[in-house]
């Protein structure tokens, strides 16, 4: 097991009505404003926002709205948020919504207390915050983990680029978790969510480690049960026991828990960020579960020991030591088959990306050819094409 550090800062409130507290919980760091920031007209509709509003204004706490986010959030909203906080003396930032929202607060904070920064140097590796602006969250969507993770992920539009970044700084001061709210999330963005929170954690259990079979044991926990709860909530969208257990390994997925002691880099989020950054409307979660086989069947003659017991241990398939290529095969057959029974795509052909973008996807995964991803096999840009070609 490698040397790690394990933070997690974030309190969590969870359960039932527990968004109505927000007022209360947000008053206990005296903010002079607080910017509530949200998406589109589901906060308003739903009544979320005004539940929200009214108990900010109960306690006698200034705010000021910014709506807009979309799927992948763009750095020109990022922007606008932090010269309206500037203007108005914001110091505390509210995420009303999902990983978008959140992570689109992130970036507005770090940009508003490192003000001789620009903003999206902090997304490119050019420059890393110092400090940040209070936050919390109010959770919307269960999937990217942003509500405990320390990551940002954030879209050039100008350039067709998305790029994250992770920091302590990143980190939610608290985050509020009601899986009722989640009851509305469409069946296809609550399957977008099981596949990207269960992939937050497969890829950690990929990446480079030994020894770690206590952390092994909670990935595999937390893999098979999202898939589990994933399922449930698509058959009963109000089935509180499926969305909350799909809410809370959302948080531990993407909190860190499922790395310590191994390496760490999300490969698979790699291949799917230029995807989704080239073409904007593309679901995240929809590109992973279209990447993730083809990632998989490329890379794991490398590790056989280590792929045959994610086949056992997630998948329950029996060893055939004598023919460890057919155990494994059989184990991405049954991922790529869940996929498939969830309504997810398992190629990039049918999310209308085209043919002759793969070489320009692979050229900026690669970083022009200066880049390799982590993972018991390398991969540089021929690797990255070829991993392409196969979703393709």
């Amino acid at each position: 097991m490698n040397n790690f550090v394990y933070e997690t800062p974030t309190k969590v409130y969870f359960g039932k009505d527990e968004e109505l507290k927000v007022g209360e919980i947000i008053a206990g760091y005296n903010p002079s404003k607080v910017l509530i920031h949200f998406g589109g007209k589901s906060a308003k509709e739903s009544g979320l926002l005004d539940r929200v509003v009214s108990s900010l204004e109960k306690h006698n706490i200034r705010y000021v709205l910014l709506g807009g986010v979309v799927a992948n959030p763009e750095l020109s909203l990022v922007r606008e948020g932090i010269a309206l906080c500037q203007r108005e003396g914001v110091d505390f930032i509210l995420a009303v919504g999902g990983g978008s929202v959140m992570d689109s607060a992130k970036d507005i904070a770090n940009g508003v207390a490192n003000p001789d920064v620009d903003v999206w140097d902090f997304s490119l590796g050019k420059a890393a915050p110092q400090k940040t602006l209070r936050k919390g969250a109010i959770l919307t969507l269960s999937a990217a983990g942003s509500e405990m993770s320390n990551s940002c992920v954030i879209t050039n539009s100008e350039t067709a680029e998305k790029r994250g970044y992770g920091s302590s700084f990143n980190r939610m001061d608290f985050a509020i978790e009601n899986p009722e709210l989640t009851y509305t999330v469409s069946p296809y963005q609550t399957a977008c969510g099981a596949v990207d929170i269960a992939m937050h954690t497969i890829e950690r259990y990929f990446c480079p480690g030994k020894d770690t079979y206590l952390t092994d044991s909670i990935a595999e926990a937390v893999i098979k049960s999202v898939m589990k709860a994933g399922k449930d909530c698509l058959a009963n969208p109000r089935d509180y026991e499926a969305r909350a257990n799909m809410m809370w390994a959302s948080s531990l997925a993407h909190n860190g828990l499922t790395q310590c002691g191994r390496e760490f880099q999300l490969v698979v989020h790699q291949f799917e960020h230029e995807v989704s950054g080239m073409y904007p409307k593309i679901a995240h979660g929809a590109g992973l579960a279209a990447i993730w086989c083809s990632w998989a069947r490329y890379v794991y003659k490398a590790n056989i020991p280590r792929w045959l017991q994610y086949a056992s241990n997630v998948w329950n398939v029996d060893i055939d030591f004598e023919h460890p290529e057919k155990t494994i095969e059989k184990a991405i057959n049954m991922q790529e088959e869940y996929y498939v029974s969830i309504g997810m795509p398992i190629n990039l052909r049918s999310l209308d990306v085209k043919e002759d973008s793969l070489e320009k996807l692979a050229l900026n995964c690669s970083r022009n050819k200066t880049r390799k991803l982590l993972g018991d096999m390398t991969l540089g840009y021929d690797e990255i094409l070829d991993i392409y070609k196969m979703a393709y």
